[in-house]
């Protein structure tokens, strides 16, 4: 036995639709007469035969305000001292958000920042932030540090 000799009983011949009436899919090719289903390169979207259309029974969820509300970038004061400890930013510089935006810590996209008091402080440093949590403030000043807040009108 060859590989060329093996026959396979179980392949079904291909319809060859519009090729005579004798066919028995020819003329119209099975796709009645007229109408837009019955062109080629024509389906209706989102039709289901009458049938009220997933899209509309579903219900209308959420609501995409025009005006955007702002992105505020939240970090730790864990992660602060791990930036200082690594000497990307200097203790002399005040840490602010363009500092941040330019050394690729904080993504361009946020135009405001928080300051969280999760982990823990080792050194002296200079912040200006638009918001602090308590716990965040009481941390930075017990070293010496100081944070300023600033306020964009």
């Amino acid at each position: 036995m060859k590989l060329n000799e093996i026959s396979s009983k179980n392949k079904k011949e291909k319809k060859r639709v519009g090729r005579g009436i004798g066919s028995g899919k020819g003329k119209t090719s099975g796709r009645g007469h007229k109408g837009q289903k019955s062109r080629s390169g024509v389906a209706i979207k989102s039709f289901e035969g009458g049938q009220m259309p997933l899209y509309r029974r579903l219900p209308k969820r959420g609501f995409k305000p025009i005006k955007k509300k702002e992105n505020i970038a939240v970090i730790n004061l864990s992660k602060i001292d791990h930036i200082v400890e690594k000497k990307v930013l200097g203790l002399d510089k005040t840490i602010n958000l363009e500092s941040l935006k330019k050394t690729n810590i904080i993504n361009k996209k946020y135009n405001k920042l928080k300051i969280l008091g999760s982990g823990e402080l080792k050194s002296k440093i200079k912040i200006e932030a638009d918001f602090a949590s308590k716990n965040a403030k009481q941390q930075i000043e017990k070293f010496g540090g100081s944070i300023k807040s600033i306020q964009k009108s």
